[in-house]
């Protein structure tokens, strides 16, 4: 029987493992660790009892391949979607303002939204819509310009004031690239800007999880591969494939097993994937180019409050370390008298060194800075999580090193958030992946080379 082993299960490789059972190939998933999710999962927080996100993740309408591998295994029941973009922004010293699409077709709802911004004059609010423009433009027709600058040269160079990139800008940037403007490629930052608002208005609007990220997607999926007749494995962690004949045969397994296979998947990160590589391929392109991508951090602080202080599901944050406020209550429903929300800090290079005191202070500090009611609230519980790794650092060079999915070895495919998917590393990105990955190995089943 042919049997397609995956390595990684995260969203890239559970993304693979759900498109090739569709098809009845039956893959097996490899997962080093005791759960699935790679790096977007959840755990029980040992106080109070509750599942509480790694990291809080959100999706856009534009998501299609992420949206469609949840549809597929029944888990958009899960989601809340805005009916329209609303982005509330609060800075500390006072000023706030709404990104706000209205119900008009696209790309109307966001000239309109950008024109009713009140953080930016008049003056800004023209420069960043025709900046937009700009760089659709660029995206369309002069990629490459892209990939050589950062976010920060891209923006300078387009005219777009300090003020306008602290408060606009940079936000969208450091949220969706998990990486600080001034190292960014600009060339996915232009992807996330023509896919999410230059598209239809529906795209644009926010998805969000009502429950934590590991029920969110990891036991539907596993549900759905093993009714199918595949399986996952958890606790298996892969030493290296086994190379035979300029294919690859088998996976070896720290155990000692031995899994012979006809196609691999690796949706694992490159430090794992250089672990995993057999040594005639360690100098073979991509492989021998995997250590010279970097990880850039998320933090992610979890309050727990006696009372509630804001209602929006979530809030950006201008002039503070803290980026956003997310309202878990509200996404979940949560009936208690208090509050919990999850504060993030992404591209946290000098804060993922801080203790927790120090992160969680800094967290509470700039929510009451922003929030007047929280000033009176008691923070009854506070964890703090750091994602080392979270991403890779998407700086220009990162981008040019990202690799395809296929690789020299015909019948090894690679997956993951970090490879060439024309999208920042996102679940999005990780979800393309997986399924560019499935339709490379069966249509590589399916040739009689084989």
């Amino acid at each position: 029987m042919i049997r397609p082993v995956i390595i990684g299960g995260g969203f890239a490789g559970l993304s693979a493992a759900v498109q090739l059972a569709a098809q009845g190939l039956q893959p097996l998933v490899l997962e080093a660790r005791p759960h699935l999710g790679g790096r977007a999962y959840s755990f029980t927080d040992g106080a109070t009892g509750e599942q509480v996100d790694n990291g809080q993740h959100a999706m856009m309408g534009c998501y299609t391949h992420a949206l469609a591998f949840l549809e597929r295994i029944g888990a958009t029941r899960k989601l809340v979607r805005q009916s329209n973009l609303r982005v509330a922004m609060a800075e500390r010293g006072g000023g706030a303002g709404v990104i706000a699409c209205p119900a008009l077709p696209g790309p109307l709802h966001m000239i309109k939204a950008v024109l009713g911004y009140r953080l930016l004059g008049r003056r800004d609010r023209w420069r960043a819509l025709l900046g937009g423009v700009r760089i659709r433009g660029l995206y369309r027709r002069a990629p490459a310009r892209l990939v050589a600058s950062t976010v920060a040269e891209l923006l300078a160079t387009l005219g777009q004031s300090a003020h306008a990139q602290a408060s606009f800008w940079n936000p969208v940037a450091i949220a969706t690239l998990n990486e600080t403007p001034a190292r960014a490629s600009a060339a996915p930052f232009a992807a996330v800007l023509a896919r999410a608002f230059f598209g239809a208005r529906r795209d644009s609007q926010f998805v969000l999880p009502r429950v934590g990220l590991s029920e969110l997607y990891t036991d539907d999926a596993r549900r759905f591969i093993e009714t199918h007749g595949g399986r996952v494995e958890l606790r298996a962690a892969v030493a290296q494939l086994d190379l035979r004949d300029g294919r690859i045969a088998a996976v070896s397994l720290r155990d000692g097993r031995r899994i012979a296979t006809d196609a691999c998947i690796a949706a694992v990160p490159p430090p794992a994937l250089a672990a995993v590589v057999p040594e005639p391929l360690r100098d073979v392109a991509p492989f021998r180019t995997l250590g010279g991508f970097v990880g850039s951090p998320i933090v992610s602080i979890h309050l727990w409050l006696d009372r509630p202080v804001f209602q929006p599901d979530f809030l950006g944050l201008l002039g503070t370390t803290t980026q956003w406020i997310f309202n878990r209550s509200a996404l979940r429903g949560e009936p208690n008298g208090g509050q919990s929300l999850s504060a993030v800090i992404s591209a946290g290079h000098e804060v993922v060194d801080w203790d927790n005191a120090r992160i969680a202070a800094t967290a509470i500090d700039d929510l009451q800075a922003v929030v007047p009611a929280a000033r009176a609230a008691q923070v009854t519980r506070s964890v703090v999580v750091r994602e080392r790794n979270a991403t890779i650092s998407n700086t220009p060079a990162a981008e040019r090193l990202r690799p395809s999915a296929h690789t020299p070895i015909a019948n090894l495919f690679l997956a993951g958030d970090w490879t060439a998917t024309g999208l920042p590393p996102t679940i999005e990105s990780a979800a393309a992946s997986g399924d560019r990955a499935a339709a490379l190995l069966v249509e590589r089943l399916q040739s009689p080379r084989l």
